[in-house]
């Protein structure tokens, strides 16, 4: 299993050029510097008002199949 982790503040001005259909992959860099693309509709369970922000991990097999977008919990300091 492949694992990516990266940062998206995307705002809702600019997500609209993915759910028009405009932009259909999101490249991304991750955290580690692999830069890496994925299917725009991946972010749809994602949006709010205020657009698509937050820490994300996004796996897939050896083969780069079967991606599943995932957003990373926040960590709390007390």
């Amino acid at each position: 299993m492949k694992r990516f982790e990266f940062h998206l503040s995307i705002s809702p001005e600019r997500y609209l050029n993915y759910y028009r259909g405009t932009v259909k992959q999101v490249h991304v860099r991750c955290a580690n510097g692999v830069s890496i693309q994925f299917p725009a509709s991946l972010m749809t369970q994602f949006v709010t008002a205020a657009g698509i922000h937050g820490d994300f991990v996004l796996t897939c097999d050896e083969n780069f199949k079967g991606a599943d977008l995932r957003r990373l919990q926040a960590t709390r300091v007390n």
